[in-house]
């Protein structure tokens, strides 16, 4: 597979969700965890959602339970703490591995496009972002501390692009 929208999620709720319903879209892509220092960034995913969603951004969520085990929780679990507590409401995906073995290939994908520092495949935490493009292209990966707000412009960028 060599672009997004060969891909196929699952809905935190069960449902397939073929990427290639968002093409033409700019989406972000993040690992969560609901127990994680980085977990207030929910806040800032949903206002980007809210402020950019007519524009044609699509934040969506993968909870991972590799990093110190701070997302123990089941699907429906981890759904309710994400709407009752940040009031999420951008499309959130069923719990996957983002490395190793048994890394979702959507997460393997995203890490041959986007490399992190020093070349390095591997996701380093949670609260990891990737940007694409409305073509389908990874178009920067971007690091746990990199709060949703400080990729405003990048994501202007992207959706201004036609």
């Amino acid at each position: 597979m060599s672009q997004i929208h060969d891909f196929t999620a699952t809905s935190i709720t069960g449902q397939p969700v073929p990427l290639a319903q968002y093409r033409g879209k700019v989406l972000l892509i993040v690992n969560t965890a609901s127990k994680c220092g980085f977990t207030p960034q929910f806040e800032g995913l949903e206002k980007l959602w809210q402020t950019h969603g007519e524009d044609g951004l699509v934040v969506l969520g993968f909870p991972c339970n590799q990093f110190g085990g701070q997302d123990p929780g089941s699907d429906g679990e981890i759904a309710s703490f994400c709407q009752m507590n940040y009031g999420v409401s951008f499309p959130m995906m069923s719990k996957v591995d983002v490395n190793g073995a048994n890394a979702d290939p959507l997460y393997q994908w995203l890490v041959k496009e986007a490399p992190g520092i020093l070349g390095t495949k591997a996701i380093k935490w949670n609260f990891t972002k990737f940007l694409i493009g409305r073509d389908g292209r990874v178009l920067g990966r971007y690091a746990p501390t990199d709060t949703p707000k400080g990729l405003s412009e990048d994501i202007a960028r992207a959706l201004a692009s036609g």
